[in-house]
């Protein structure tokens, strides 16, 4: 059984609302850790990050799984392996078509990630 069969319900990282305040401003409360933990660590693997870009950036805002696997030097089984990581984390929708299965980044989600990394500038005394 997947670690992620039961994910937590803390937060909605499907809002458009950010769910948290930046870190840099205000600590992160352990739930909300908790929760936000697994997508930036399915993030963390060169592979994943690299599988996110291309479905991020793929003209439509999808791509095939088709499309994905010939990029890299692994086999069709470990792509899909990562691939089913990152939607475990709540980072992609995937739809399958067919024999092929097409991914979608989840921009809410992508957001709530971003903006809990977002830094602001420091002002001119």
């Amino acid at each position: 059984m997947s670690k992620q069969a039961t994910p937590l319900a803390l937060i909605d990282l499907t809002a458009d609302a950010p769910c948290c305040q930046p870190l840099a401003q205000h600590r992160v409360p352990a739930g909300t850790a908790a929760v936000l933990a697994p997508a930036f660590k399915a993030l963390g693997d060169p592979v994943r990050l690299q599988l996110m870009s291309m479905i991020a950036s793929a003209e439509g805002g999808e791509a095939c799984v088709c499309d994905l696997t010939p990029a890299f030097n692994l086999t069709g089984p470990t792509i899909s392996h990562h691939l089913k990581t990152l939607r475990e984390a709540g980072l992609v929708d995937a739809e399958r078509r067919g024999t092929w299965v097409h991914y979608r980044a989840r921009p809410a989600v992508l957001r709530q990630l971003a903006a809990l990394l977002t830094v602001e500038p420091a002002t001119a005394s």
